[in-house]
């Protein structure tokens, strides 16, 4: 499903946030020290964050809105040393309990692959979906279940 259709989804059903604005965007990208990819950029344009199936505090997706956005092992063990996972992964989504969907941003691609940065096992994670596309499109038809740990 395009993303055009993904976003619209979310603003029907789900509880998106106030768009940011392409300076939130620029000020985001000269913090962190990289570009969002179409996708995330599509996505931040319409929606600086989500709350989705449920408003927060309740939601267990939550995509985070930029400013809230960090590398991993700062939101996962609040350390930014290399000791404590790559620099090139960043929190994306909340899953709560300090579980969080994760982007990494080292890729060379077009689009920006994401993973599963489960809290005990972090560094180590787990591939969800090759671009936030196809991880919106999956997480909308889940019902609220992380999709990607199966039944």
């Amino acid at each position: 499903m395009p993303i055009d259709s993904l976003l619209a989804e979310v603003s029907r059903h789900h509880f998106p946030n106030a768009p940011a604005t392409p300076a939130q965007i620029a000020a985001f990208e000269a913090r962190v020290g990289w570009k969002l990819d179409a996708d995330l950029r599509a996505f931040y344009l319409h929606c600086d964050g989500a709350a989705l199936f449920e408003p927060v505090p309740d939601a267990d997706y939550r995509i985070l809105p930029l400013a809230e956005i960090r590398r991993a092992r700062v939101a996962i063990f609040g350390r930014d040393e290399d000791a404590y996972g790559s620099p090139s992964l960043y929190a994306l989504v909340d899953m709560q309990d300090t579980n969080y969907v994760v982007v990494d941003v080292e890729p060379k691609s077009p689009r920006y692959p994401l993973f599963d940065a489960f809290h005990e096992t972090f560094p180590k994670v787990d591939p969800i979906a090759p671009s936030f596309e196809e991880f919106l499109a999956r997480a909308l038809k889940s019902g609220g279940r992380s999709f990607w740990l199966g039944e």
